[in-house]
């Protein structure tokens, strides 16, 4: 069976199809149309017609998006702000006469790393997104957990745990709240703390990976002390929100997913110090790095069709 995935990002729409030994067959990438909700829908199924014309066979269609669907199969929630309102899954099933399966894109990127990636095996996943903004999902067995109110995972938007001291004051959040985990873990969120709480140099603004890079000494350069300070009040921040997950959760696996996740100190850093804040006297849940990286989401679309369909 062919299985064709889509996320449906932002600013691109990209497309792959998948064999049912997860080897990649095809693979399209195209710009999103900005702020046209009817183009981006054409867009998604000219993308389907075009992997099925290659690849010689009619697909099933798995389609990862940013947001949520409320109970009226409307799309919610999402950044992408021309989808809001709107029927996305009917009007793709339209055009593609066939049933089409949606997922919020992080919990495509969970269900990719649960299946074939860093949380083969194990039956509890939770997957991290840590980029322009802060998302999770949840794989319990194999399958995406969407929640009643279609909101599972949406780790984001919850408060930073025991905020004080270098927390405070809590920064607003664009969701209407203050001190949503979002505002301090997301890359936005960790330059802006990096310039609340560091006198500005001359020169430019830094953004997150430029504060990532200069915290670290390499090559004979000493690592810069607030850059240091940044990425350490980061990580511990990050044990504490973690901590809250697993409490609740208590996932076997925590793959960590969007552009911060490349630190390769948070994989060893955050465990020691989510120690403290995890009510057990031994914690045995991973932190891993993801083995599919930037294709986490679009495969995980595809794989909204198990192999038992």
């Amino acid at each position: 069976m062919l299985r064709i995935g889509i996320d449906l990002g932002g600013t691109k729409i990209e497309a792959i199809a998948l064999a049912p030994d997860g080897q990649v067959l095809a693979r399209r990438r195209i710009a999103t149309p900005q702020g046209d909700y009817p183009a981006t829908v054409g867009a998604v199924a000219a993308l389907v017609e075009d992997i099925e014309a290659h690849c010689h066979a009619r697909a099933t269609v798995g389609v990862g998006h940013p947001g949520a669907l409320d109970h009226r199969g409307l799309i919610k929630n999402a950044n992408s702000t021309c989808l809001i309102g709107h029927p996305l899954q009917r009007d793709l099933q339209t055009l593609l006469q066939r049933e089409v399966r949606l997922a919020n894109d992080a919990n495509c990127f969970a269900l990719s790393e649960a299946v074939d990636g860093a949380g083969q095996g194990a039956t509890s996943v939770f997957g991290v997104i840590l980029g322009t903004g802060v998302g999770g999902g949840i794989v319990i067995n194999g399958e995406p957990l969407v929640g009643a109110n279609g909101i599972a995972g949406e780790w984001g938007h919850m408060p930073l745990p025991l905020p004080g001291g270098d927390d405070l004051p809590l920064p607003p959040c664009y969701c209407g709240r203050a001190g949503c985990i979002e505002t301090y873990l997301s890359g936005p969120g960790l330059a802006a703390d990096h310039r609340r709480h560091t006198p500005r140099p001359p020169g430019p603004v830094l953004d997150a990976p430029s504060i990532v890079a200069r915290a670290s000494p390499t090559d004979g350069v000493t690592a810069d002390p607030a850059c240091a300070a940044t990425l350490a009040r980061y990580e511990e921040r990050l044990a504490r929100g973690l901590a809250q997950v697993i409490n609740l959760l208590d996932p076997e696996v925590i793959v960590l997913g969007g552009g911060l996740s490349a630190i390769a100190r948070l994989y060893e850093n955050v465990p020691r110090q989510w120690l403290p804040h995890v009510f057990s006297n031994r914690v045995v849940t991973r932190l891993v790095p993801p083995v599919h990286g930037d294709s986490s989401g679009v495969r995980g679309a595809a794989w909204l069709w198990p192999l038992a369909d």
